[in-house]
């Protein structure tokens, strides 16, 4: 996936190598494809969340791999893809939902909830992950 020779040109999401590949768009089209499904199926009475658990190694345990993960009280979260990711945003997810419940005394509203991680996954798109240029914005 990660080859030796385009190492100057993979560094920013809009620089082309001389090939005419950005190697950025071909390494996050990797990551979906490795990526499992997760579903979610929701009735008056219930939600049912599932996630497919792939094992690309015999030296993983499939006990210790983690797709499902509760948010706030009313919210729970499958994950799909890159699991460092995922962690990170749920991270980020809960302490938002816990400062809300701190600060106005009731429950993170979803909506509200999913604007703020969609802000910071369009911060680190339009920065590339220069992390001090996020921190300035947000």
């Amino acid at each position: 996936m990660f080859g030796g020779g385009q190492v100057k040109y993979d560094r920013a999401l809009t620089v082309f190598s001389p090939e005419g590949r950005l190697f950025q768009v071909e390494y996050a089209l990797e990551a979906v494809r490795r990526g499992t499904l997760a579903v979610a199926v929701k009735t008056k009475e219930c939600v049912c969340l599932a996630a497919e658990i792939k094992i690309p190694s015999n030296l993983i345990d499939a006990d210790s791999i983690d797709k499902l993960f509760q948010v706030d009280e009313h919210i729970g979260v499958a994950i799909s893809g890159l699991h460092a990711d995922a962690r990170t945003l749920i991270n980020y997810a809960r302490v938002q939902a816990q400062s809300f419940r701190l600060t106005y005394d009731e429950p993170v509203r979803l909506n509200m909830l999913v604007k703020s991680l969609a802000d910071i996954k369009q911060q680190y798109t339009q920065f590339g992950g220069n992390l001090d240029s996020i921190r300035v914005m947000a």
